[in-house]
């Protein structure tokens, strides 16, 4: 009589089983978490806190709401007011003498009114703070330093008789690390007789510093489209170099309640030339004010655009 078969797998034959259905157990499992931590599980990006918001080679952006070229946008104007988001502007000086130097000292307030002191650097600054006078005359582009308790200082002259805006361009950084980009704009007293200039004609070309600066494109209210600058010196292309991270700044100026947009450009100069996109909140005379640098020395070019 042959032999019978136990139905019933030895001891070694189950250990052997229970060893590989156990690998590939936790290797179908290992799959699966890894699945879930790459796709389904969130990473943080872009939280910083000292470091660039906008570093060098980002896209092309402006400090408002952008939609893509040619697309209606809902950007505001920057700049209007003191206060924002829960930030307000304080001024520490406000009056200032006609040609004489003086310092122009401010502090940012949280809601709690106290001051800031986290900044997060934008273009190789933490804060940016343009000048103006309520006629568009006389811009300055000034990078003030910040006091351990939150008071930044900057000397500043203002040449002539009037009324001056100053522009607090800034990306503050919260207790939770979250940031908020703003723009505040507070009045500066010069006492005289104030005698406004009349605002330049428009035009597309413009000299300074020896240079001639040509521009191309049609700013259009609620649209972004591309504004294309040339910098020339005696009609070969000027060799422009990287100022604040960039190859070009702009600032655009609506007359009449001086609404402020930032505009930074492509990081690549485009067949020589330097690129934005701008979105200009609504019709007006603007004026534009193109900072570039060339061997050292930072020049700005300025134009009048009206857009319907």
């Amino acid at each position: 009589m042959p032999d019978r078969v136990s139905a019933a797998p030895d001891r070694g034959t189950l250990r052997l089983a229970l060893s590989v259905g156990g690998l590939v157990l936790a290797v179908l499992l290992g799959f699966g978490l890894g699945r879930l931590n790459s796709a389904d599980t969130p990473t943080a990006v872009g939280l910083e806190t000292t470091d660039h918001t906008h570093p060098p080679g980002t896209a092309p952006h402006d400090h408002g709401t952008v939609a893509g070229a040619g697309q209606a946008a809902d950007a505001e104007a920057g700049g209007l007011a003191v206060s924002a988001a829960g930030y307000t502007l304080a001024p520490l000086t406000t009056g200032f003498t006609p040609g004489r130097e003086g310092q122009l000292r401010f502090q940012i307030h949280n809601a709690q009114r106290k001051p800031v002191t986290r900044f997060a650097i934008v273009h190789d600054k933490p804060m940016h703070l343009i000048v103006v006078r309520r006629d568009l005359s006389g811009f300055q582009h000034l990078h003030p330093t910040m006091a351990p308790d939150g008071t930044w200082s900057v000397p500043l002259t203002l040449p002539e008789a009037g009324t001056w805006r100053a522009y607090a361009d800034f990306t503050v950084v919260a207790d939770d690390g979250t940031q908020a980009a703003l723009t505040l704009g507070v009045d500066l007293a010069v006492p005289g007789d104030y005698q406004p200039h009349p605002l330049p004609a428009a035009a597309t070309s413009t000299t300074v510093g020896g240079f001639t600066v040509d521009y191309q494109g049609t700013p259009q209210a609620g649209a972004t489209v591309p504004l294309t600058f040339r910098i020339a010196a005696e009609g070969a292309p000027a060799a422009l170099e990287r100022y604040l991270a960039a190859y070009g700044h702009l600032v655009a100026l609506r007359e009449g309640d001086l609404g402020y947009l930032h505009v930074h450009p492509e990081p690549q100069l485009v067949d020589g030339a330097v690129r934005f996109w701008l979105t200009a909140p609504g019709p007006g005379r603007y004026r534009l004010y193109l900072d570039f640098q060339v061997a050292g020395v930072v020049r700005t070019a300025e134009f009048t655009v009206v857009v319907p």
